[in-house]
């Protein structure tokens, strides 16, 4: 019911502001909010899908990005410039009533009501897990730094006020390759999930009304990673757990020690099967590091 009052709400705003109610079939004009190199793939599939040799899924297309606080731009702001797409810098987002469905790939920025209602299909949201499996900011580091064997992409509906909570509009798994890194797998589920969103987008009005609620067990969290989590404690964790840690957030924040009262940076590490008289040690890999860097 609920679900239902939302959207008449959101038709009838359509309605009153254009004279006509919400188109029913593509294309689509689309409002798309993103910062880093993962939101760039979906950002570029969106563009791609305006060529009429693509099937003409979009007909307009304007980006929502962060302020970046870094000398260089986000990696959205930097693709959306060489696209010559129309940027706005958030909290502004362009003028209301002109879109039709707003498009989130991480954005981290929750979106408010008043401004989900803008939209007459709501806000998608491309999220690299298998939700409710990795909620929040850092589902690929997370997926990475637990072992999981098996991660996916989830197309969901944004609700305001809370990450990730919304109800599931097409989800597909796929298995995490070995020894793969955060940065890797990055790459495999921006392009995954790119492909899930341009298939929703084809089907919009259908796919939105066969949409389904998470599962309420299986819940767990990503939360953002600091550069604290990135110090090596010998004495409590194994020589897999530091492979696996340096994989998760190697290409963020290097791992470090310290060496003789001095912090070191341990820029890469290779896997042996056996060190000479490493007898006893207290996992079944052993770790040599291949750099190391004074701090």
């Amino acid at each position: 019911m609920r679900g239902r009052l939302l959207r008449a709400w959101r038709e009838g705003l359509k309605a009153a502001g254009s004279g006509v109610g919400p188109r029913r079939e593509p294309p689509w004009r689309v409002l798309f909010f993103g910062t880093d190199r993962f939101a760039v793939t979906t950002l570029r599939a969106l563009q791609a899908a305006r060529e009429p040799s693509r099937g003409l899924l979009v007909s307009r297309l304007e980006v929502v990005t962060l302020p970046s606080r870094l000398p260089v731009e986000l990696p959205v702001k930097s693709c959306a410039r060489e696209l010559q797409l129309p940027v706005h810098e958030w909290p502004q987002t362009g003028p209301a009533g002109h879109f039709d469905v707003g498009v989130v790939a991480s954005f981290g920025r929750l979106l408010s009501k008043d401004l989900i209602l803008q939209f007459p299909y709501g806000v998608l949201n491309v999220h690299p897990s298998c939700l409710p499996r990795w909620r929040g900011p850092a589902p690929i580091v997370h997926t990475v730094l637990h072992g999981d064997r098996v991660t996916g992409v989830t197309v969901m509906e944004i609700r305001p006020k809370r990450f990730d909570v919304g109800p599931i509009i097409k989800q597909e798994e796929c298995p995490v390759p070995p020894q793969c890194t955060t940065k890797e797998l990055e790459v495999i589920l921006a392009e995954m999930g790119a492909k899930m969103l341009l298939s929703v987008l084809k089907n919009l009005p259908e796919s939105l009304e066969n949409k389904k609620e998470q599962p309420t067990e299986g819940v767990t969290f990503a939360p953002k990673i600091s550069v604290a989590e990135s110090c090596i404690n010998w004495e409590e964790q194994t020589a897999a757990q530091i492979i696996q840690l340096h994989r998760a957030i190697g290409s963020m924040f290097p791992l470090q020690t310290l060496w003789k009262g001095s912090t070191v940076k341990l820029l890469d590490f290779v896997e042996v099967d056996s060190i000479p008289g490493s007898a006893g040690m207290c996992s079944s890999i052993n770790l040599l590091s291949k750099v190391l860097a004074l701090t």
